[in-house]
């Protein structure tokens, strides 16, 4: 890939709105399949807001009918707003295009922003993302929140916003279940990706509580801050992501255009 090049389109008081910067990422994405611009990565922060992807389901929005952006990403809903680092790379894939090796790589890049900041995530098999991993026993607790008997596991149609804070997705790390760090979704066309990822810096994470998060029950969600014990902010970890982007992005070689 050629270099990539970072467009800071906004953060705190100038956050950006979603429906602006999905037209900015139509317009760069049909530069970039021109060759009109490189790889281009768009940072910024938005105002609240809810999007959802395609495989959506209706039972995992807002209960109380509050508006969700509809969108051409792959993933399900999630929430976007204040103290969360949002990032759109829009660049070729290598060649030939293999977009679950595109979602690996900004994983990759994210795990070592994370690890810079002395905190260890990984992977989910069968969940994208990056992920801190909860403990051993599911549900027991040492600082709350304990489920003695958790009805999730056998309640296909149990729903987590109707049942308390101990079910709540910014709970989890007291219950001590697995949380997830930063959100991935993208969209590939003609080659060319859009969408990309969310990384929990220093939001409030209840506004996650009113949805089902990517359309998964059985864990939560969680930031830097709220891992760590101290306020990490976007602007703290801005440069650090763009150098590990930079990094795991610079390193996917194209091939030649199969004749």
């Amino acid at each position: 890939m050629s270099e990539l090049h970072f467009v800071h389109l906004g953060f705190g008081e100038q956050a950006v709105e979603y429906t602006e910067a999905w037209q900015e990422q139509r317009r760069v994405h049909a530069a970039r399949f021109a060759d009109e611009v490189q790889d281009t990565c768009l940072l910024l922060e938005h105002p609240p807001v809810y999007t959802a992807g395609r495989r959506t389901a209706d039972d995992e929005r807002p209960l109380d009918g509050t508006p969700v952006v509809d969108v051409d990403r792959g993933g399900k809903i999630t929430w976007h707003g204040p103290g969360q680092l949002v990032g759109y790379p829009i660049l070729k894939l290598p060649r030939p295009v293999d977009v679950v090796a595109h979602v690996r790589r900004l994983e990759e890049a994210l795990i070592r922003v994370a690890a810079e900041f002395g905190l260890e995530t990984t992977r989910v098999e069968g969940r994208s993302g990056v992920w801190v991993l909860g403990d051993a026993v599911t549900g027991r607790t040492s600082n709350g929140l304990t489920l003695d008997f958790d009805p999730r596991l056998a309640d296909e149609e149990f729903d987590p916003r109707l049942n308390g804070p101990e079910y709540a997705p910014s709970n989890a790390g007291q219950r001590g279940e697995d949380r997830k760090l930063a959100a991935i979704g993208i969209r590939v066309a003609k080659g060319v990706t859009m969408h990309g990822f969310a990384l929990n810096c220093d939001p409030d994470n209840t506004w996650f509580d009113r949805i089902v998060p990517c359309g998964i029950r059985d864990a939560g969600v969680t930031s830097l801050s709220q891992e760590l014990g101290r306020r990490i902010t976007v602007a703290e970890v801005l440069p650090v992501v763009e150098k590990h982007l930079g990094d795991v992005l610079g390193a996917a070689v194209p091939l030649p255009r199969a004749v």
